[in-house]
């Protein structure tokens, strides 16, 4: 089977270039295996540096544009799409990001090889959701599901995995003294190790199955980001003082700082996605995938504690 992955220069797309592109696996056989769509030769680059055993094919385009799609898909059995975005900028809108690039790759993909597309959207996205950014990945969902070519989509949670920024924050807050916590960190999330994330999509590509799928996808544990942050704190002998924050505070002046700045660092509807208690079953997802979910303890020990920065 030969893959293209759109957005691979992303942390999760570098990932997946590294495992496909590895020595010994089963999927990227051929020469190449695996095509990489980027936005720029900068993006290119950060491929290159991977410095894979088996290099990928590394395409530079538009993810918007039908004719540079559908080139950087030609000969590929498989799509797994990653572009996505958690917070509008001033030159990239919510459905730039997710509508726009999706319908663009349904148009791309009709009449080619391609035998399914793998999707990463995010847990709640919902086309009826009052939050801007899973509605819009919601109506992204629903273009790739009415498209011709097959579709599985994967909601996912938090992701922790190496040298992103969920795992970088969540390792300065274990050994601080105090820790600004929204709500007093009441929010349940249910992070997942970014490698079994990567094991659902070589799943999904490899199914049988001729229908649309979609999946929620979490990891083994859903607790409080309060709980979270005392787990990966122990790994450092540490013990975080909570400061709550009131919630109505907070949500106040993120409108203020969107109010005022074109590029604020964190947006209303970022902030809530940020808030959304994440809490579900992952059984079905892993039974159906043939998946299992690496213990949350573990992946804080490799991506979060002391070894973590070691190999950094």
């Amino acid at each position: 089977m030969k893959i293209l992955i759109t957005g691979a220069n992303g942390n999760l797309g570098q990932q997946l270039v590294q495992r496909l592109c590895g020595e010994g696996n089963g999927i990227a056989s051929g020469s190449p295996g695996v095509r990489a769509l980027v936005r720029s030769e900068r993006a290119a680059q950060t491929i290159r540096d991977l410095n894979c055993p088996n290099p990928p094919d590394i395409t530079v385009g538009d993810y918007t544009d039908p004719a540079s799609m559908r080139e950087a898909a030609s000969d590929c059995q498989g799509v797994v799409h990653l572009v996505g975005i958690i917070k509008e900028t001033s030159t990239t809108s919510y459905t730039q990001a997710h509508e726009d690039t999706c319908q663009t790759l349904v148009q791309a993909l009709e009449g080619t090889s391609v035998q399914r597309v793998v999707y990463l959207s995010i847990l709640g996205s919902n086309s009826e959701s009052s939050n801007a950014c899973l509605a819009s990945k919601g109506r992204a969902e629903t273009l790739l599901a009415n498209g011709s070519c097959p579709a599985t989509t994967l909601r996912v949670p938090m992701v922790i995995g190496p040298d992103d920024y969920a795992s970088a924050s969540l390792r300065k807050e274990a050994q601080s003294r105090f820790v600004s916590l929204v709500g007093g960190g009441r929010t349940l999330q249910q992070p997942i190790d970014s490698q079994n994330v990567i094991d659902a999509i070589l799943a999904s590509l490899q199914t049988e199955h001729s229908e649309d799928r979609q999946f929620d996808l979490g990891g083994p544990e859903s607790l409080t980001h309060r709980d979270l942050i005392q787990r990966a704190a122990r790994l450092y002998d540490c013990n975080p003082r909570a400061l709550p924050i009131p919630l109505s505070l907070a949500r106040f002046f993120v409108g203020v700082l969107e109010g005022i700045g074109k590029n604020p660092p964190i947006t209303r509807a970022m902030f809530d996605i940020l808030q959304h208690d994440d809490q579900i079953d992952p059984t079905p997802c892993c039974s159906e995938l043939g998946i299992s979910l690496t213990p949350l303890d573990e992946t804080l020990g490799s991506y979060v504690g002391p070894e973590s920065q070691r190999h950094d």
